[in-house]
């Protein structure tokens, strides 16, 4: 991974410009410079322009906004290999950095590469520190997703908690296969228990006790093969992003401990793979939740509220100040809001409005999706309180939120977001796989709400 330097200048001057200013920004240059940039036809994108002895020097890149955080996300594929000092207004200076590491993101654990990267200098230290820890946390969700179920089951998910919890001098515990079923925990192991890979209840916390408490409850079904209800070989193609939810609050757990933001945090992965075998749990069962609510399976590829819902019951003991959940929950939101977009459900209309503002700040945007009562008659059931799955295929996001909202408190100011954790294209800073969405907005949110 290539680094950016605060020390050492950079030996090339790096211009990043907006397109409104090149006009402005090439009168004032030197005539060589104006010369190169006319009969190259340069007027936007990434050049180099080479000096007397042909070396280059300086480096230009012209974008149309130069202050969104991938704006310059291939910038640090498409220049040589030298060093750099960055050279652009102090506002765009964080997302420069960050797109340029974001950019250098490489998934390298079973494939040997020798990318060797330019070298990039700023003169502000706190943007670079800000700019790392944005870039690690986005690299931890992205490196999680993107491993392979088989080594990424829920034993390996504990021991990415347990290592996050010793970086930061945080407290784990876990609850494991039939204790799930001592400890309370009926639709965990219930989804879990036909897999060799014994379902868990992971819990990580950090921080001063008495600080605001902040939950996060994240998704950890490290393979989805639906079930009995199977899923079909090109739905189950990429099943290894299922656990995305847990990367993504393992990955903003990273960056709220490593700002030491001043809350009481709490991280709660119900790790899971939902597998086939003779003790599979089947359509039709009903399985009495940790709530006490009792639960009809209408299908078995509805599992990730099931796993979710004795999570969600468990967060609600210690009353946070704030509980946020994120899911790969439905192919319903990503209908709805296409994959780039992550949806979100609230219970404040104040937070939620808070929350896309934050989003917006730091380019990282969200959508709010209507928690909408009137769906809850399609979650009925005959012979139990719930079921799994609504009547019909129309708001399926919706009703899945719905669904989990049961098994929050009517007064707890709660977020759940329905994500795709995954880049089905290629786009500046952003390879194909695994991706971090919204963890960035949330952050940034939560250090308006607790650093005030």
């Amino acid at each position: 991974m290539m680094t950016i330097l605060l020390t050492n200048s950079g030996d090339i001057p790096l211009h990043v410009i907006e397109q409104k200013a090149f006009a402005t920004w090439l009168s004032e240059q030197e005539e060589h410079v104006q010369n190169w940039l006319l009969h190259t036809n340069f007027s936007s994108g990434v050049t180099t322009i080479p000096g007397e002895s042909g070396r280059i020097a300086l480096a230009l890149c012209v974008a149309n906004n130069i202050d969104q955080f991938f704006a310059t996300g291939d910038l640090v594929n498409k220049l040589p290999p030298n060093s750099y000092q960055l050279m652009t207004h102090e506002g765009a200076e964080l997302a420069t950095a960050f797109s340029w590491l974001a950019g250098s993101y490489r998934f390298s654990r079973y494939l040997e590469q020798s990318n060797t990267f330019p070298t990039l200098a700023l003169e502000n230290q706190a943007v670079i520190d800000t700019a790392t820890q944005l870039f690690d946390a986005t690299a931890m969700v992205r490196d999680l997703v993107n491993t392979p179920a088989g080594d990424m089951m829920p034993e390996h998910l504990s021991e990415t908690m347990q290592a996050l919890a010793a970086k930061f001098s945080g407290d784990f515990s876990e609850i494991v296969g039939d204790e799930l079923l001592t400890e309370n925990y009926p639709t965990i192991h219930a989804v879990g228990r036909a897999s060799v890979h014994a379902p868990r209840l992971l819990d990580l916390t950090w921080g001063d006790e008495n600080a605001p408490k902040v939950t996060l409850v994240g998704k950890g079904v490290c393979f989805d093969s639906g079930g009995l209800d199977l899923k079909p070989a090109a739905g189950m193609r990429q099943m290894k992003k299922d656990m995305g939810g847990s990367a993504h609050v393992i990955g903003l757990a990273q960056l709220i401990m490593s700002a030491n933001l001043p809350v009481r945090l709490r991280v709660l992965v119900p790790a899971v793979e939902n597998a086939v075998a003779g003790n599979a749990f089947r359509p039709g069962d009903v399985i009495k939740t940790r709530q006490g609510l009792t639960v009809e399976i209408d299908n078995t590829d509805a599992e990730g509220r099931l796993v979710m819902c004795d999570a969600l019951t468990e967060a609600e003991t210690q009353s946070p100040d704030l509980l946020i959940d994120f899911a790969t929950l439905t192919g319903a939101m990503r209908v709805a809001l296409g994959t780039e977009l992550p949806g979100f459900f609230s219970t404040s209309k104040n937070i939620a409005n808070e929350l896309i503002e934050a989003g917006d700040a730091v380019d990282d945007p969200v959508w709010q999706m209507p928690l909408f009562q009137s769906y809850n008659d399609l979650l009925k059931s005959d012979i139990a309180d719930l079921s799994n799955c609504a009547v019909g295929p129309f708001g399926g996001a919706i009703t899945a939120a719905l669904y989990l909202q049961h098994f929050v408190g009517a007064s707890t100011n709660w977020l759940h977001f329905d994500i795709m954790a995954f880049n089905n294209r290629a786009l500046p800073g952003k390879p194909k796989g695994g991706e971090a969405f919204g963890i960035r907005a949330v952050f940034e949110y939560l250090q308006r709400r607790y650093s005030a």
